[in-house]
């Protein structure tokens, strides 16, 4: 049996995961609105479900074991429960995601589906679009979501059209806490540390004295006399005559007082701790509801966190190009050891609002997350750097503020044979990245020292402040029909809107001496918070000076709006085989528009023409019950990837996690895909299943990351390859080991086991006369040189396991699970051919062990929980390899053991 649920259909699913009644019902209770009618010979159970439209048309279900999640979906599920997100033991979204199968984690923070990158994949919370506050993404990095405020998380991996067409990989859908069946408060807090970080030498620098909360407190804004500078149109040098003579028509300020104004040693001094805090968390949650009359509930949902982390990693960062004609690579570029510490504060609140009347639900959604991170870093290369010939010294210091808010109205209706879902949402991201400090400091060998001498052409000094504003609004009707024919035939329709605006700016500086011959050595030597002093910049006439982009590097505003109607059929052709299909139309277009400064023309090579594109985006997926609590499941459909905001865009943004500079291709077009899946599945007991799936994709203009050599790091760009495939199969084991019979402590537990297992290949092809588009080229170049014809996509691991074994006890809380995750290798940059080989990161095992467990204090019970993570030690490294096996390290460090012990009560 399948039903094509409605987006609030699968959220009401969803939610019902964490229903105390849901979690209640043994194997063999049917859903509190079915009527069974028990065949004593078969052991059959022919469930009556109502669809959509709440008639209740008589479906048959061949299975007393499928679970209702998968029995309300025409699609592939797959569900973390509560149980689930608290058994993985996971702080947020994105680590407990990478035990679904077929899901990865990249960078702690993005999920990739089934190879492909988080491009493909699609993030909505309660069903609703959210905006990212990452300048290179679109979508949200799932690290922002704390498992706190999560009831449960659904990945669906066939498409349907009432979701988006952009659906490479998969949907994910985060469902917030709902309102509450009995009123109740819990607080938790953890303290965690890690053996590379807690108790060692790591770095940090002053800032604000409320840095510990995650709010500057006003340190990092823009100087007054700065901001003023920058409102007058003029760029600030030390030649303008608005910042040197005060009886020069439209002067500003003088030049010394604006390069005094700027933030120093609260900045610029890195200063050593040996002794790196351990990590904290509180988190408080409640619920409780009112009864108004005798068919009207309102109820009220809220929680509140704060974490605080510290994270040091240790470790090179390498480049280099093919010597010995191409059979070679050593670290020829540039050969750096570093050492930085990063303090990650988390701010998070949601409060929730529900009613319910009736056959009728409204619900009112609140989040906030402020992530703050803090970092100081020190490079120093093993030798002198090829563009410098001398060695360096990079000091970098930085503090990002992530925020996302979202609001959501949702309301769903049922009138007899007819439901109505309508739903309506605003988000907000902002990133804001002030006082972004790099300086760099070379070895002067008269010296016998570092010296930053701040000459033109002389050490790096870059100063920056960043800020990005993303907005997306979204509304959506969905009419689902169920026609009274004495089975299955619901008739959906929908029309949903989406708009997504962002604005990014970024103001670039650097102080140069304006004295002839440079700093003396004895200056030159200083620390930067030395150097940098009111009295040495007015002395040694060190000025500030604006290296903004004028030409539209460095500013851009974008906007993306679908408008989208959509169709379907779910329709049970007879008992135990039923087909949804349908189709959605988009017609979206697609801006990125370049920002200039002081009056300068935009540069033609940063221009991205509109992208004005409507698709008939078709899906199909056909549900055989064929035999007792068995069913096969085949899909197919088209879809569509859309270039991101920052891909489009010009101006180069530094990614903090690797110290790479990415720049957008503003000619980038729309990438294309066709998907089709087999999927056979048998739930054989209550909550135990197998099942195994084929999938294969047609994928036609790919998008692909190209790194390239820079001065001091990697730069990156992105490029549409010709033409891909991806095919590969899934399959998973859930099954339950009673103890029972082993007594003593044994005689209320049962062994736990799930394994899945994900195999993934692609291919990119390249024929004969294929062209890209290459930012700094006007005319097409040939593909060859950048893609191997039959080499793997970026992102795609061949191999990914999850093992999980859990010892529960089934009177109270008692669970002990080791959790074991592998990850093949992946290449995460494409190289162009005759540069370099291609970027990969080294596949690793992830071993955690997790216990929670239950225990009284004066008659109240807490449950704890102790978790130790990356049991084996599994390092960090990104390398490249050339042909002759030899090796070098794009980026590798030591990520250490790390441990937690975390408390919570409920009252």
């Amino acid at each position: 049996m399948t039903k094509n649920l409605s987006l609030a259909g699968l959220l009401l699913v969803s939610s019902a995961l964490i229903a105390p009644s849901a979690m209640a019902q043994t194997a063999d209770q049917p859903p509190a609105d079915a009527d069974v009618a028990e065949d004593d010979e078969q052991e059959e159970e022919d469930v009556d479900i109502s669809t959509g439209g709440g008639s209740g048309t008589p479906i048959v279900v061949i299975g007393r074991y499928i679970p209702e999640p998968i029995r309300e979906s025409s699609e592939v599920l797959s569900v973390l429960s509560t149980e689930d997100l608290a058994r993985t033991g996971e702080g947020d979204a994105a680590g407990a995601l990478q035990r679904v199968s077929g899901l990865s984690l990249v960078g702690g923070r993005f999920v990739y589906v089934r190879g492909l990158g988080e491009r493909y994949s699609l993030a909505l919370l309660n069903g609703s679009p959210l905006p990212s506050p990452e300048p290179l993404k679109r979508t949200v990095p799932l690290d922002l979501f704390p498992t706190s405020i999560l009831a449960s998380s659904l990945v669906q991996k066939t498409y349907s059209p009432n979701y988006t067409g952009e659906f490479g990989g998969g949907v994910i859908n985060l469902t917030t806490r709902a309102v509450p069946d009995e009123p109740f408060i819990t607080f938790s807090g953890s303290l965690s540390g890690n053996s590379e970080t807690t108790l060692q030498t790591g770095y940090t620098y002053f800032g604000s004295d409320t840095d510990w909360t995650g709010f500057d407190d006003g340190t990092r804004d823009i100087p007054p006399l700065v901001q003023q500078a920058l409102d007058s149109g003029v760029r600030i040098r030390f030649d303008q005559p608005e910042f040197r003579d005060p009886n020069a028509p439209g002067f500003v300020a003088d030049i010394l007082d604006i390069s005094q104004s700027f933030e120093n040693a609260n900045i610029n001094l890195i200063q050593r701790n040996d002794n790196i805090p351990f990590n904290g968390s509180v988190n408080i949650t409640g619920g409780t509801y009112i009864d108004i009359g005798s068919d009207f509930r309102l109820g009220f949902v809220a929680t509140a966190g704060w974490s605080n982390s510290w994270e040091t990693r240790g470790g090179l960062r390498q480049q280099g190009e093919f010597t010995n004609d191409g059979q070679t690579i050593t670290p020829n570029v540039s050969d750096f050891r570093f050492l930085s510490t990063q303090n990650r504060i988390v701010v998070n609140g949601l409060l929730g609002i529900g009613a319910e009347f009736g056959d009728h639900q409204i619900r009112f959604t609140n989040l906030y997350i402020r992530d703050t991170a803090k970092e100081a870093r020190i490079s120093t290369s093993v030798g002198p750097v090829r563009n410098t010939g001398r060695v360096q010294n990079n000091q970098n210091t930085e503090w990002f503020e992530r925020q996302l808010i979202s609001t959501q109205l949702v309301g769903e209706f049922e009138f007899g044979d007819l439901n109505i879902d309508l739903r309506g949402s605003y988000a907000n991201a902002q990133r804001e990245a002030p006082y972004e400090r790099e300086i760099q400091y070379a070895f002067d060998t008269t010296a016998n020292d570092f010296i930053h001498d701040t000459r033109t052409g002389g050490q790096t000094d870059e100063l920056s402040f960043s800020d990005l504003n993303d907005d997306v609004w979204g509304g959506q009707i969905d009419l689902t029909y169920s026609v009274p024919t004495g089975r299955r035939f619901d008739i959906n329709v929908g029309y949903a809107y989406y708009l997504n605006q962002r604005d990014f700016e970024r103001r670039a500086f650097r102080f140069v001496t304006q004295r002839q011959g440079g700093l003396p050595l004895s200056v030159a030597q200083l620390r930067p918070d030395f150097l940098f002093s009111d009295a040495i910049l007015g002395f040694y006439d060190i000025f500030v000076e604006e290296r903004t982009d004028a030409q539209g590097g460095d500013a851009y505003t974008a906007e993306l709006e679908v408008n989208a109607g959509y169709g379907q059929l779910d329709v049970e052709i007879f008992d135990g085989f039923s087909i949804a299909a349908g189709v959605r139309y988009e017609d979206a277009t697609q801006v990125v528009t370049p920002l200039s400064f002081f009056g300068f023309p935009i540069n033609p090579l940063f221009i991205a023409p509109p992208l004005e594109n409507d698709y008939w985006l078709p899906a199909a997926t056909l549900t055989w019950n064929f035999a007792e609590d068995m069913q096969l499941r085949l899909g197919a459909s088209r879809t569509i990837g859309r270039p991101q905001f920052r891909e489009l865009a010009a101006p180069s943004y530094t990614d903090p996690d690797n110290d790479r500079t990415f720049r957008g291709n503003p000619r980038l077009i729309d990438t294309e895909l066709f998907n089709a899946e087999a999927r056979f599945e048998w739930y054989f007991e209550r909550d135990e299943l197998f099942s195994i799936a084929a999938f294969y994709k047609d994928i036609e203009n790919p998008i692909e990351q190209l790194a390239t050599s820079g001065d001091n790091d990697v730069n990156v760009t992105f490029l549409n390859a010709p033409a891909a495939t991806l095919y590969g199969f899934e399959t998973e084991l859930v099954k339950f080991f009673p103890l029972y019979d082993w007594g003593g402590i044994f005689s209320s537990r049962r062994l736990r086991t799930q394994v899945n297992y994900t195999y993934t290949q692609s291919e990119i092809s390249v024929s004969d006369g294929a062209t890209t588009i290459v930012p700094g080229f006007a005319d097409p170049q040939p593909a060859s040189d950048y893609f191997i014809d039959g080499v793997a996509l970026t992102g795609q691991s061949d191999h990914i396991v999850n093992l999980q074994l859990s010892l529960e006890d089934e009177d109270r809380l008692s669970q002990q699970s080791i959790l074991l995750t592998y990850t093949s290798d992946r290449i995460t940059n494409r190289s162009p051919i005759n540069d370099r080989p291609d970027i990969q990161e080294e596949g690793r095992i992830q071993l955690d062990f997790v216990w929670r467990q239950a225990f009284d204090i004066f008659g109240q019970e807490f449950q704890g929980t102790l978790e130790i993570r990356n049991i084996l030690n599994e390092d960090f490294n990104e390398f490249y390899r050339a042909p002759d096996g030899s090796e070098i390290q794009a980026l590798a460090y030591e990520r250490g053991r790390s441990f937690s012990l975390g408390v919570s009560t409920t009252f």
